[in-house]
């Protein structure tokens, strides 16, 4: 065993070769960092990518997680920022043209600056935003539904459907305090006309990365039901084309247009008109449009029966003056024949021994019984001769 100073000297000469070795700390190591990556992009450039996350602090900064994805999911990610004193000049310009605020699921045009932090690391500092690009991506999108669906066949499955005459079970997917389910439910079921119908809401959120799954969710919640519900309605009563852009989405449209139930749709103001439209039975602009609509269908029912009522009043009325009148004719006739009439007029009428009218003189007998009528009384005679003509 070697002696204890020799270890000793040997653990000396290991430590000083170690000291000898280069190295660097960590904040040189990220001041280099720092220095290369911002040294890649000098000065700021256009970045599109999707909003993952989003969040405003109280201190008025708003800190977004921006990525893309392609087929196989996921491809890169980056934490960005805007600043307290952008942020309060681009969220309110971004949402008066784009017509909602920044939101997930969004896909932005920003300008960036690319920052390195000795303490935090990567980010990108936003400095500008292009709203107009958000409003065209979704545009576009929306055009590669449509056609997906035109080469699937999918577009016109619910025009094939039927409701009833009188349709009075509804299902209703809405939001329960949105403004244009009670518009809807309080036009519907408070009518002028004392019309009755059945609903039921199952509901579902209308605006956001989630709604198309919470939809579907809620078509599934009624198809599983077991109830006999004559059509589904959709009401969202309006909003702005951000807001209104989840009833774009294929997933959603597709599930529509293969529903077995007819779906009737009212998501829009007048100038909206989305894809979830398209396939579906029929749609109208407002819930209060589509209450119109199934009162006009009770409306022209009701005006039809009462038309009927009319010609049925009508009919039997005329028919039973065709009665009436030959009825009075038939008593006309009767009273013509009844044999005082005769007598009346100056005739008289003879009777055989048997009470019956003696039609002539043929087959009588002297000594028969005869009865001779007038009108004012009767002669009982005996036949003293037969004097044929």
């Amino acid at each position: 065993m070697a002696p204890i100073w020799e270890i000793l000297l040997n653990l000396l000469r290991f430590n000083e070769k170690s000291m000898e070795k280069e190295f660097i700390d960590l904040f040189e190591l990220q001041t280099r960092m720092k220095v290369g990556v911002e040294s890649l992009f000098p000065t700021q450039l256009w970045l599109k990518a999707e909003v993952s996350a989003v969040k405003a602090r109280s201190g008025g900064h708003c800190y977004l997680e921006l990525s893309q994805s392609d087929a196989s999911g996921l491809v890169a990610k980056a934490s960005a920022i805007i600043w307290s004193s952008k942020y309060r000049i681009l969220a309110p310009y971004f949402e008066s043209v784009a017509g909602s605020p920044i939101d997930v699921g969004m896909v932005i045009l920003v300008r960036i600056q690319v920052n390195y932090s000795q303490l935090y690391g990567f980010s990108l500092i936003i400095t500008d935003i292009d709203p107009e690009y958000s409003l065209g991506v979704k545009e576009l999108e929306r055009q590669r539904t449509i056609d997906r669906l035109n080469n699937e066949g999918l577009m016109d499955l619910q025009k094939g459907l039927s409701i009833p005459e009188l349709p009075y079970r509804f299902a209703v997917i809405s939001a329960e305090d949105a403004a244009g389910y009670r518009d809807f439910m309080r036009h519907l079921h408070e009518n002028p006309y004392g019309f009755t119908f059945g609903t039921e809401l199952f509901p579902a959120l209308m605006q956001g990365a989630g709604c198309p799954a919470s939809i579907i969710g809620a078509l599934d919640a009624i198809a599983e039901s077991g109830e006999a519900y004559d059509a589904v309605l959709i009401l969202r009563g309006g909003g702005s084309k951000l807001d209104l852009a989840c009833f774009d989405d294929y997933s959603l449209a597709a599930v529509i247009a293969q529903y077995p139930l007819p779906v009737l749709t009212a998501i829009g103001h007048d100038q909206d008109y989305h894809v979830a439209d398209m396939v579906a039975y029929t749609f109208v602009k407002t819930p209060t449009a589509l209450a119109d609509f199934f009162l006009e269908i009770y409306e022209d029912e009701d005006a039809r029966l009462s038309q009927f009522m009319s010609r049925m009043r009508l009919a039997f009325g005329n028919r039973i003056a065709l009665m009436e009148s030959a009825l009075n004719v038939l008593q006309a006739r009767i009273k013509g024949a009844d044999p005082r009439r005769i007598l009346e007029r100056g005739y008289a009428l003879a009777l055989d021994g048997d009470g019956k009218v003696m039609k002539g003189a043929k087959g009588r007998s002297k000594g028969d019984r005869v009865s001779v009528m007038f009108s004012d009384g009767r002669l009982d005679c005996t036949v003293s001769d037969v004097i044929p003509n």
